[in-house]
């Protein structure tokens, strides 16, 4: 990472190798802290108004100026962040979760501010959203396109990493690093959010279409660990897979600007939930949420299943008695 303050150096550095957490959420704390800091110095009118923002460094920002910055500023950046880069309600309450992550930890961890401005900030309201997810009818458009790819190796690769997304509710980075070892019998151990193992139960449909594409997995590999391999023999990255899984969907008819690799997680646990009568919690384990909050976006119920819901009730037939005068 450029252009970065040495605090905000030690800040990242203690998230990633004291907190855990992976080097793709450090990445985008660094993101939102450095949009933060290039809108403090144009609101301090410490740059130029006409510099390009993208262009504003932040090399020069010590604890003076944080010493500086109050809740209004924090207010104002968030208010910059919803009418100037147009952020919905998601991108700002991660940015929200970044000031409050690392104003606490100047606060409390190495005690460089006297007060956090962060304290009582809230994080903007989020409109309930039901999650997008394929259908029994639509997963099985989708492996069907699969199945028509002449190539035996990439044919069985996609389909096993396409069942392992529709059964197991994977995130894609999880699915990318899956280690030919780490998959025993009937359970498979995956890298979660914040670096966290768990392990993952595979059915019968993943066992197989894992063994399949393991038969004829080449033997050359460059990696030997990985479990998916790309045309050049080395670990499919994320990109790989997301272009993989947006061909197959573009082929099977589905927008692609609406689907992508997290709809077949929501699919997963939607599926789970739907047909399988899996409780809340459970499904809060088997996709590695910290907080069940998080999972209840999964536990939509369809119409049908709420007019029946309410249909089920034991009063729901009785008839009024005329009454007698």
């Amino acid at each position: 990472m450029h252009d970065i303050p040495l605090i905000l150096e030690d800040y990242l550095n203690y998230m990633e190798t004291i907190k855990g957490v992976s080097p793709n959420t450090t990445k985008e704390y660094f993101f939102d802290l450095r949009t933060f800091f290039r809108f403090i110095k144009l609101r301090y009118k410490l740059v130029d108004k006409n510099t390009p923002f993208e262009e504003i460094k932040i090399d020069d920002i010590d604890i003076k100026l944080i010493n500086k910055i109050n809740l209004q500023d924090l207010h104002a950046f968030i208010s910059y962040a919803d009418k100037n880069r147009d952020n919905g309600n998601s991108a700002k309450s991660r940015k929200v979760a970044s000031l409050r992550s690392f104003f606490n930890y100047l606060y409390t961890k190495v005690n460089l501010i006297s007060k956090n401005p962060a304290g009582n900030l809230e994080s903007p309201k989020t409109s309930a959203r039901q999650p997008i997810y394929l259908t029994l009818e639509e997963c099985d458009k989708l492996l069907n396109t699969i199945l028509k790819n002449k190539n035996k190796i990439f044919r069985k690769r996609d389909y096993a990493i396409v069942m392992l997304f529709l059964n197991c509710g994977l995130r894609l980075s999880e699915l990318s690093s899956i280690d030919i070892n780490k998959i025993k019998s009937d359970t498979l151990t995956v890298v979660g959010k914040g670096n966290k193992e768990r392990t993952i139960y595979l059915n019968q449909s993943c066992i197989n279409a894992i063994n399949d594409y393991i038969a004829v997995r080449p033997k050359d590999a460059l990696d030997n660990e990985a479990l998916f391999l790309s045309m050049r023999k080395q670990r499919m990255s994320n990109r790989a897979i997301q272009h993989m899984i947006d061909k197959y969907l573009g082929q099977a008819g589905f927008d692609i600007s609406i689907y992508s690799t997290h709809k077949l997680r929501h699919t997963a646990a939607t599926l789970m939930y739907k047909h399988g009568n899996v409780d809340i919690r459970a499904l809060q384990e088997i996709l590695g949420h910290e907080s069940v909050s998080t999972t209840q976006i999964y536990t939509h119920i369809d119409d049908e299943r709420l007019r029946e819901a309410v249909k089920s009730n034991p009063l729901g037939n009785i008839k009024p008695e005329e009454r007698k005068e």
